[in-house]
């Protein structure tokens, strides 16, 4: 295996772990509006991601920094081509940062209020727009023979992506309400499980017709494989769910997320942005990638780095694995 393929799997991890742990982050400031019923519900949500939601971003950054550097073709394409929905993705992300950690300065009402509703629509707007993204990524996208996009902005919201677009928000969503299931103790447990039934239910018509579309489109046998993954372990999220086993219900969850991301690069393999103008103008893992000894060197420092952020992002939920409830919820002092 080339080291180009080899960064093309390492990109497709990190976008995997994003999703799965940034997944139920956003799901968690979804459900703020959709499932907690006053501040104390809300405040429990939002600490049971407090210590982590900041780590799973780490994931993003990676994955945007390694494409730079390992595909700086694919890097300028996607950037330029994407530039708006990306843009506001990136406000989303600030904004949702900056209302964690702001939420609480404050006593008034109207102030903790706005800084809530800022945290929901700043997670559902990310969640749903990572799903077009992917989807257009997926599809393919008008690229000239330059490697440059030349499509507007209402090319990217075709019925496809829009699709994949509710896959992700109701995933994330589903994913969430297992965590909060997961993560708390109380009224607000047997309710998240509830939500999440529902959510799930919802979740899987959708998974199901987009994954299949994509293998129709674009799939083989190894993208068949990944779709009766993500299928079978959807199913078993819901079952376990439940039956009251929150712990294996989560794992499935992200199992799910796992192989339908898996899903999307197995069928864009070895393109990593394909043309609908051309075939011949596509980008690939060998002509938008950097050279040899730039991967090497990436390499080599990814095989340092990376077992050190697993280390102490797994230590990070290994501190912060207890329930809460509203019962440890106090008045913070101002």
């Amino acid at each position: 295996m080339e080291l180009h393929d080899v960064w093309f799997v390492l990109i497709a991890v990190l976008w995997i772990g994003y999703f799965f742990l940034e997944g139920f982050d956003f799901g968690i400031g979804v459900l703020t509006k959709l499932l907690a019923r006053d501040r104390p519900e809300r405040r429990v949500l939002i600490n049971t991601i407090g210590p982590v939601w900041d780590g799973n971003e780490v994931w993003l950054l990676s994955a945007g920094g390694a494409t730079f550097a390992a595909f700086p073709e694919w890097y300028a394409t996607l950037f330029s081509g994407f530039y708006l929905p990306l843009l506001l993705i990136l406000v989303c992300l600030i904004v949702r940062g900056v209302a964690f950690e702001y939420r609480a300065k404050r006593p008034e009402e109207n102030w903790q209020r706005n800084w809530e509703h800022a945290i929901f629509w700043t997670s559902l707007l990310p969640a749903f727009l990572w799903g077009v993204a992917f989807g257009n990524i997926v599809r393919g996208v008008k690229i000239d023979r330059d490697f440059e996009y030349v499509g507007g902005l209402w090319d990217l919201l075709n019925p496809y992506a829009l699709l994949g677009g509710l896959v992700t928000l109701t995933l994330f969503t589903f994913h969430g309400a297992v965590f909060a299931a997961l993560k708390t103790v109380g009224e607000i447990r047997e309710r998240a499980r509830a939500l999440a039934t529902r959510v799930g239910v919802l979740t899987a018509v959708l998974a199901l017709v987009f994954l299949l579309w994509t293998q129709v489109e674009n799939g083989d046998g190894t993208s068949l494989v990944a779709l009766v993954v993500a299928v079978a372990a959807l199913v078993a999220a819901l079952g376990a769910n439940l039956a009251g086993r929150e712990g294996w219900s989560f794992a499935f969850s992200g199992l799910t997320i796992v192989a339908a991301v898996a899903m999307l690069f197995l069928t864009l393999f070895p393109n990593v942005m394909p043309s609908s103008l051309n075939e011949e103008w596509s980008l690939t893992v060998t002509n938008a990638s950097s050279s040899p000894y730039t991967l090497k060197i990436m390499t080599w420092c990814a095989a340092v780095a990376t077992p050190i952020v697993m280390l102490y992002q797994g230590w990070t939920y290994w501190v912060f694995r207890k329930r809460i409830g509203t019962q440890h919820i106090t008045d913070p002092v101002h």
